[in-house]
């Protein structure tokens, strides 16, 4: 099973930029996407619903916002649409393929690097959703929740760690969280399952040469069940072609959808 997970900041400039392009030659099983920015009605292009998948669109209420998707290979058995909260899902954050006992996710976590009225926001979504993923944990299901997290983990996960820990997305508060989730409540971050090495990053500023000089930050996740833990077999970032400030992260795993 071939997982990606992508926020292209705009699918409709991800789109000409080639993205649906390389994505059809990846033979994923499922495509997570976030940060669409478009409503469904104005996807009508055949290009938007990608031969040999099944797509779901979950948008914001807000034209040219948020908004997250799956373009699925084989046609869940149930899709779930956001959270049941009505100020995460009018933002369009959370989409859900159920398979059997198994669960992928798009997620779109808020940023806070906008404003403090924003981090505010942030913080709030990250106390709600702990505790839901708490219970997400105690089902008898496997979960793959993936997506923009908008959280450097450690010192690695992004190069100028030191002058970015009084900024949002290294926020000691925000790098607690991740240990939280990925220390007792027990996910796993997948990619460093199996790649431990520095300088690997899913996001980059516009501002200078931060894509030239690779000096960015690995705030994209496959946060993965810990049953799921021998089952990860590779990951990838993928930086050959730029679709987006992101790049898309692909895992493999032994594991028949």
């Amino acid at each position: 099973m071939k997982i990606i997970t992508v926020n292209v900041n705009g699918i409709r400039s991800a789109a000409s930029k080639e993205f649906f392009k390389w994505m059809a030659k990846q033979e994923a099983d499922v495509i997570c996407l976030q940060e669409t920015k478009a409503q469904e009605h104005q996807l009508t292009a055949e290009i938007f619903r990608p031969a040999g998948y099944h797509a779901f669109y979950h948008d914001a209420q807000k034209k040219g916002y948020s908004g997250v998707a799956l373009y699925c290979r084989r046609k869940p058995d149930k899709v779930t649409m956001g959270l049941n909260w009505p100020d995460f899902d009018s933002e369009g954050r959370y989409v859900q393929a159920d398979y059997g006992r198994l669960s992928i996710a798009s997620l779109y976590m808020p940023s806070g690097s906008s404003s403090p009225e924003r981090q505010a926001v942030k913080f709030d979504i990250m106390a709600r959703m702990m505790p839901l993923l708490k219970k997400k944990r105690r089902q008898k299901r496997d979960y793959i929740i993936c997506g923009d997290w908008n959280i450097a983990h450690k010192q690695i996960d992004l190069k100028n760690w030191r002058g970015n820990q009084k900024n949002s997305g290294f926020l000691p508060e925000e790098r607690a969280w991740l240990d939280e989730l990925f220390g007792a409540v027990g996910y796993l971050d997948a990619f460093r399952e199996v790649n431990q090495q520095p300088d690997q990053y899913t996001w980059w500023s516009s501002r200078g040469q931060a894509w030239a000089k690779n000096v960015g930050w690995r705030i994209d996740y496959q946060v993965a069940s810990p049953t799921l833990r021998d089952k990860i077999k590779s990951a990838t970032i993928y930086k050959a072609q730029r679709f987006s400030d992101h790049a898309p992260l692909t895992i493999e795993y032994d594991y028949d959808l």
